[in-house]
């Protein structure tokens, strides 16, 4: 009926401090009911157009202010999403799928400490000076903001991770066209409403809605931003990189994961099974950091895992914003498929599933008979090269095999195509350190997961991306340095 379609969120793309009507629109699903709850705009070149020129606008004055005066600003942004903590959480929740404890502990709580994580971090930056007496020379280097940043970010922590690019990047002196997923724009529509209220000028942070292929190829393909940084998928990246080629774009790629935990016999298994169960299942497992190869020594491994199953079956799925819940909806309709897809290929090549998809029956509220939901899934007895060892599935699954030796289990572990994150399990100081130092991840967690000091480079190596982010990592990026040499 027409009364319910006009009772849905309509979203504007916000540009140059101004919410922006579009000509189209596309729909955006509640994951944990299938139905259409939101509308998001469906922008293209010219929104994005219009995004980058308010962008260049706001660059003169915004570059100019001190580094003082951008930290005060980015406090008050932080201040009043903290305010709104509850509100950016529930929407979060119904937008994305996750649930709302998760939203309210994880995503909100680290979307405000982005912000002053790097409000701080801007104040304390030196550059480098050497001196060469013998030609009475110095040199000296400086560091300047870029212009305008192309941020693109994903659907799985969705204010999360805009404001992870978002943060460095203003605290840095540049401004932002900024495209969060088509699928989740709620909370980036939100956090629009509080800029002028935070004191961020118009035209510094501009959010254009839309699908990769419209709004994100504009934005990759535009003459004038000089830099890309994006979280997404490998195969996008390689696309982003084909568009951005030929204008010599700076690119920070964060992609995906195919993360091993690797569990020696002398693990201590009280804490690493509710951790392993935790990195493998934590937001639906829709984190690039989730767990998803779980290798365990021959010696203990029936023995972990009955008791990873047990415990794993003790994780309730249902309706998000029941906070009783611990695995709430996938994205989607098309990803929940592809998801379960992986399942019936590990069980057509004669893998078990021991609890899980197509296992245990799923009982979900009248209301929620049709969201995208999965029970957490364990997998045993799954070759190395199966598709299911070696390609990213992004949902509540996980894959649990046998190892012998450590040397073996470092190869069988760096044997995938990607290499983000890593944890290793042993109460053996020395084998932590010779294990953590072989494997090709950019993160090892060591009997923990998911501990960050958001000082420290965050990034990966192969194809799960090209670059690195943290303190001095993302000033790095978002700055130009220029080395001045002075004769006196």
């Amino acid at each position: 009926t027409m009364a319910h379609s006009t009772a849905l969120l309509v979203l504007e793309n916000f540009i140059g401090g101004k919410f922006v009507p579009c000509s189209s629109y596309i729909d955006s699903y509640n994951p944990s009911t299938g139905d259409v709850y939101c509308r998001v705009p469906d922008s293209g070149k010219e929104e994005v157009e219009a995004a980058v020129k308010a962008a260049k606008d706001a660059f003169p004055i915004w570059s100019s202010k001190s580094p003082l005066e951008r930290s005060q600003i980015l406090n008050k942004l932080a201040d009043l999403i903290e305010h709104d903590l509850e509100a950016f959480a529930q929407a979060e929740s119904k937008d994305q799928g996750k649930t709302i404890t998760f939203a309210r502990t994880v995503d909100i709580p680290r979307a405000v400490h982005n912000f002053r994580f790097f409000a701080s971090s801007i104040l304390h930056h030196v550059t480098e000076c050497t001196e060469m007496p013998s030609m009475g020379c110095m040199h000296y280097t400086s560091r300047t903001p870029v212009g305008v940043a192309g941020l693109i970010s994903p659907w799985n922590l969705p204010l999360y991770l805009l404001t992870w690019k978002i943060a460095p990047a203003i605290a840095c002196g540049n401004t932002v066209v900024a495209k969060p997923s088509e699928m989740t724009s709620v909370t980036a529509w939100m956090m629009c409403k509080l800029l002028e209220k935070a004191g961020v000028p118009p035209g510094v942070v501009n959010v254009v809605f839309g699908t990769g292929a419209k709004a994100g190829e504009a934005l990759v393909c535009h003459p004038e931003v000089p830099l890309i940084s994006f979280t997404g998928s490998t195969l996008t990246a390689q696309r982003i990189t084909e568009k951005s080629a030929p204008h010599c774009k700076r690119l920070s790629l964060e992609l995906g994961g195919k993360n091993p935990a690797i569990i020696f016999d002398d693990a201590d298994l009280s804490q690493c099974i509710p951790t392993t169960v935790r990195s493998s299942f934590a937001n639906q497992g829709e984190i690039c950091l989730c767990t998803s190869r779980i290798f365990v020594q021959r010696g203990i491994y029936s023995e972990f895992l009955k008791r990873f199953v047990a415990e794993a079956k003790k994780w309730k799925t249902g309706n998000p914003s029941d906070p009783t819940n611990d695995v709430g909806a996938l994205i989607s309709k098309e990803h929940l498929e592809k998801v379960r897809n992986y399942v019936k290929k590990a069980q057509a090549e004669g893998a078990r599933v021991l609890c899980g998809e197509g296992v245990d029956p799923l009982a979900l509220p009248p209301g929620n008979q049709k969201g995208y939901f999965m029970l957490p899934t364990v997998i045993a007895e799954v070759k190395d090269e199966s598709c299911c060892m070696q390609e990213e599935i992004f949902g509540p699954v996980t894959c649990v095999v046998a190892f012998d030796t450590e040397e073996e289990v470092i190869q069988r572990a760096n044997g995938v195509k990607y290499g983000l994150a890593a944890t290793v399990w042993s109460g053996n100081v020395g084998r932590i350190h010779r294990v953590a130092h072989r494997l090709q991840s950019g993160l090892v967690w060591t009997n923990c997961w998911l501990v960050r000091d958001l000082n420290l480079p965050f990034g990966g190596m192969k194809a799960s991306g090209i670059g690195r982010e943290g303190a001095k990592d993302s000033y790095e990026f978002f700055t130009e340095v220029k080395t001045i040499t002075i004769k006196h």
